[in-house]
């Protein structure tokens, strides 16, 4: 009897040994694949350069809507199909902003309103401006001294995290919500400090929302150094500042989430893989999301490529409006209820196309240990972090559904230097980086796809 168990053990040894030998092969397959010939580089080109920032109801982002259903189909997906969004539609126009000193003259600093929010219908809007450093010392302020006034928030990005997603959750309620605590407060227009890591002056725009039944008022942010400057001012003398906008919402319009897939051989169970197909109307949104959209349709090529036979449906969703009002995430979850489809797993890039560091799991534990086994499997490949549990906006709402959601995640020490601002572009994303994030997805979707 001890020998025969010991015979047992050592063959589920070897069998577990071989079938890890056989899971490193099939890595270093896919990495081989997309390094040596990887599409999502210049697709990328093609998306940022061609049709450049694709805020949603936009008419670049119905041509990015076309743009990524010609790009599933050569990828190799056998169904591609475009699922209906209503989107709000929000356009920015023109815009400036001008200081005024003691000297009496006025000067213009660089802005940009910020998404979903009001402005000033192309009239002058003055008043003078009071700095606060938080939103804590905000409320202790009496409303006599908020009314009619402009309130600059300057709270700077914390730089103490090394994860920066962790500061800009902290930062993210004065882009989010100022407006609405100064209009309570009478107040005619909010300035925000930029959510940036960087100490430039470029302005970052990013969502915002109103309270319903409160003054819609402008929001508009500034950069780090513009910020840093009207704080010094406004301490040695009174400041006015001028805002001129022609931002506002424009009602709903019906536009799309693209989707492409490759049919499971065993059963049609989904996985699923995405980003976002909109970015804001700076920019050309490389790195938000366009980095998220071409790994995602990459995963797709390197199946055919490689020939590996999926026993499950393989799904890339590219979710309309994320950045101001996520309805393209809402759609698909509902639709998925709606056919009762069984969704196995699904992962979302939305961090930006850097070298990849981890994949975050947000998932019941048996599953997230499952995961987290397979870490020496990545190692190679520089991927190493599985303990983050969060996933991302777009695939959030099918956590209703119980689906497993993750999130590539990427070195993210530069992303908030250049999100939500002119300079994500094209020039900012490295060829190599951005190929490890497709080579890291298709590697977790394979054996999602093995073992589940």
């Amino acid at each position: 009897m001890k020998g025969t168990l010991t015979s047992i053990a050592l063959l589920s040894f070897l069998s577990a040994f071989s079938q890890t030998k056989n899971d490193s092969l099939t890595f270093r397959n896919i990495a081989d694949v997309t390094m040596d010939s990887g599409k999502a580089y210049s697709n990328l080109y093609e998306l940022t350069k061609t049709i450049g920032h694709r805020l949603s109801g936009s008419t670049a982002y119905e041509k990015a809507t076309d743009w990524a259903a010609q790009k599933l189909k050569e990828a190799g997906a056998d169904k591609v199909w475009k699922q209906e969004v209503k989107v709000p539609v929000w356009t920015r126009g023109k815009e400036s902003l001008q200081i005024q000193g003691k000297d009496g003259q006025w000067r213009s600093v660089k802005m940009l309103s910020l998404g979903n929010s009001e402005g000033t219908k192309g009239n002058d809007l003055t008043g003078e401006i009071i700095v606060v450093k938080s939103i804590d010392e905000f409320e202790k302020m009496p409303d006599s001294k908020i009314k009619d006034k402009i309130i600059l928030f300057n709270y700077p990005f914390p730089q103490n995290y090394i994860y920066t997603m962790e500061g800009y959750r902290e930062a993210s309620p004065y882009r989010r919500n100022t407006a609405t605590l100064v209009a309570k407060k009478g107040g005619k227009a909010v300035l925000v400090r930029s959510l940036s890591t960087a100490f430039d002056d470029v302005p970052h725009t990013g969502g915002m929302r109103y309270e319903d039944g409160v003054k819609k008022i402008p929001a508009i942010a500034v950069g780090p150094k513009t910020a840093d400057e009207l704080e010094s001012l406004a301490q040695q003398q009174k400041i006015t500042a001028k805002i001129n906008s022609h931002c506002g919402m424009n009602g709903e319009k019906l536009t799309y989430n693209v989707i492409g897939e490759i049919s499971g051989k065993k059963d049609n169970k989904v996985i699923v893989a995405g980003g976002h197909l909109d970015s804001w109307d700076v920019g050309e949104g490389a790195h938000d999301d366009g980095a998220g959209i071409v790994q995602a349709i990459e995963i797709i090529n390197i199946f055919k490529k490689l020939n590996i036979q999926n026993n499950h449906t393989i799904r890339v969703v590219c979710f309309a409006n994320e950045e101001n009002g996520t309805r393209g995430g809402d759609a698909y979850a509902d639709s998925i209820k709606v056919k009762n489809e069984n969704h196995l797993f699904a992962i979302e890039s939305d961090s930006g196309g850097y070298a990849p560091r981890g994949i975050s799991l947000e998932m019941d534990e048996s599953k997230r240990m499952q995961i987290q086994s397979w870490q020496s499997l990545f190692l190679p490949y520089g991927v190493y972090d599985f303990s983050l549990t969060h996933s991302g906006s777009d695939i959030e709402p099918m956590k209703m559904q119980n689906v497993p959601l993750s999130g590539l995640i990427p070195d993210s020490q530069r992303y908030f230097d250049l999100h939500h601002s002119e300079s994500d572009t094209f020039e900012k994303v490295n060829r190599r980086e951005l190929l490890l994030g497709a080579v890291t997805m298709a590697q977790i979707v394979y054996l999602i796809d093995k073992n589940w």
